[in-house]
């Protein structure tokens, strides 16, 4: 797959404004500002196609990007505390829409920031995605943010915490150094391989 090609392809705001799937979609979920933008600019080779914000809670749209013949989709994050209830809602609203949209999801990637537990929310997307059958794997970011003894601590706390954690693949990741990105590759073209 030639990641550096990718392109942006457009927005959604609203359910509605969403084209017809028709391709293998692989969808990107996570809290607001557990890093989806920077991985996604990690996985690319790209700097700024994915548009990183110092703002928690800047992603409100659904953001499609093609590479080859496949849809990279980056999901608004939820559960950022500082935004009127009215777009939370919406965000919920989207997050939820998409997946009832009967979309040619491939793969899910939920990102978890290795810095903290596992939060209700992200206990929340699992169950959903176990309910719905959804494929997934859960990326821990910001690994390289984490001392050695630190970082396995919370590997296993989050490995407790985090139902079907034995039958779920768990990737530890840094945007910042590129740790883990093959490996999130290879369980994509593992997934477009049988698509």
């Amino acid at each position: 797959m030639r990641y550096f090609d990718a392109k942006f392809i457009s927005s959604y705001g609203l359910i509605k404004q969403l084209p017809k799937s028709e391709k293998t979609e692989i969808v990107f979920a996570g809290r607001s500002n557990v890093g989806k933008s920077s991985l996604l600019n990690k996985l690319f080779n790209r700097k700024n196609l994915a548009r990183v914000s110092s703002v928690p809670g800047k992603t409100a749209t659904i953001n499609f990007y093609s590479v080859d013949d496949v849809f990279f989709v980056d999901l608004p994050g939820y559960g950022y505390a500082k935004v009127a209830k009215s777009e939370k809602k919406r965000w919920g609203s989207l997050i939820e829409g998409y997946f009832r949209d009967d979309r040619s999801v491939g793969l899910v990637i939920l990102l978890v920031d290795m810095r903290h537990e596992i939060s209700k929310l992200d206990l929340q997307m699992v169950e959903f995605l176990v309910e719905f059958q959804l494929p997934f794997i859960v990326v821990l970011t910001k690994a390289d943010k984490l001392g050695k003894t630190k970082r396995c601590e919370m590997l296993e706390k989050i490995k407790i915490d985090l139902p079907y954690s034995d039958q779920i693949c768990i990737i530890e990741v840094s945007s910042k150094t590129g740790e883990g990105i093959d490996r999130i590759k290879d369980c994509i073209e593992e997934v477009c391989e049988f698509e």
